[in-house]
């Protein structure tokens, strides 16, 4: 009984977040393909939220949606990448993916810090950045126990940068490299935000420019599961003494189910025991989950806490941005 009443509360919630879904997907198919139903989502979702779908009946469902369906998604990521990708990729990409995000963490922590924003937020401001956007968040958000403000406010300025980065990276690629593929999908593959905004932005280019934006993108993914491990291990070791007790008991948390799950799927995957359909499917619903959870987050961002907030944010997202793109042509540079 207890349980059907939970699932009557979560309903509303959800089949609000479910329908905004639904419209930006078609939106983004029919009119906005660059923008990607997520992103489309989460902007409707905030709009909304801070409108006319106020209600504190959604709540329940709203939480769950943005909790449950983003560790669903990256969950079922797994099964759509494969170890395979970092031999393609070679030494010197593989030593540029982890320069790129080794750095791009450090400094979005630094500069987080001296803006005086909270663990939670240049936590999950350093991991969406260098791994994978919204997905990075939703995944790192319950091992270092973000609050659901930290979290809004992490993944629309991610969203927001990797809309900008998806934009303007082919044109300064190709400003700066002509018809270069390589050097152009390396740029977008080892900045752009989400997967969504990497195909969408190397579309905008050619085929190659795709295969190699993806293939940098997939190992930033891979790399996800190093980055909760010691994003928790860090929020666990700055915890005051007085919860020391507490930190012993959650040191499961470290890696939580769905990193494992997502790592099974993708060793599974690697060695060819999942069928191609599978891998389709996977995808789609991993697309769907994130598509949804982002609209939650939308409807449960306060628009009013992001502005009064506006100028450090602005600065913070605009010097982690301007930081990712500049290390990205030197490396190229560099290594290439």
């Amino acid at each position: 009984m207890n349980n059907l009443k939970k699932i009557i509360n979560l309903l509303p919630g959800f089949i609000v977040s479910l329908i905004i879904g639904l419209a930006s997907y078609f939106i983004a198919k029919l009119w906005l393909p660059m923008l990607g139903g997520a992103t489309i989502a989460l902007f409707i979702g905030i709009i909304l939220g801070n409108t006319i779908l106020k209600q504190p009946s959604l709540t329940a469902g709203t939480k769950f949606s943005e909790k449950r369906l983003l560790e669903y998604s990256v969950l079922l990521l797994g099964a759509t990448i494969t170890f395979q990708s970092i031999k393609e990729i070679g030494l010197n990409g593989l030593l540029f993916s982890c320069l790129q995000m080794s750095i791009t963490i450090i400094f979005a922590i630094w500069l987080g810090k001296k803006l005086a924003f909270g663990e939670g937020t240049y936590l999950l401001m350093a991991g969406g950045n260098a791994v994978c956007g919204s997905s990075a968040i939703g995944a790192i958000a319950p091992v270092i126990d973000a609050d659901n403000e930290e979290t809004g406010i992490s993944i629309t300025l991610v969203n927001l940068m990797g809309t900008i980065l998806m934009l303007t990276l082919p044109i300064i690629g190709t400003l700066l490299w002509g018809g270069n593929d390589v050097f152009r999908g390396v740029l977008i593959g080892g900045t752009v935000q989400s997967v969504g905004q990497v195909v969408a932005s190397a579309t905008m280019l050619n085929q190659h420019v795709i295969v190699t934006a993806t293939l940098f993108k997939i190992l930033r993914i891979i790399c996800l599961v190093f980055v909760i491990s010691i994003f928790g291990y860090l929020h666990h070791k700055n915890q005051p003494a007085q919860q020391a007790s507490q930190v012993t008991t959650k040191k499961s948390t470290l890696v939580p189910w769905y990193v494992i799950g997502f790592l099974t799927l993708c060793v599974l995957n690697s060695l060819h025991f999942l069928p191609a359909p599978i891998g389709g499917f996977a995808h789609f619903l991993s697309t769907w989950c994130e598509i949804i959870a982002l609209a939650a987050i939308g409807l449960r961002l306060n628009l009013q806490s992001l502005f009064s907030q506006g100028k450090r944010l602005l600065l913070y997202a605009g010097g982690i941005m301007l930081v990712q793109v500049l290390l990205a042509i030197g490396l190229i540079t560099l290594l290439f």
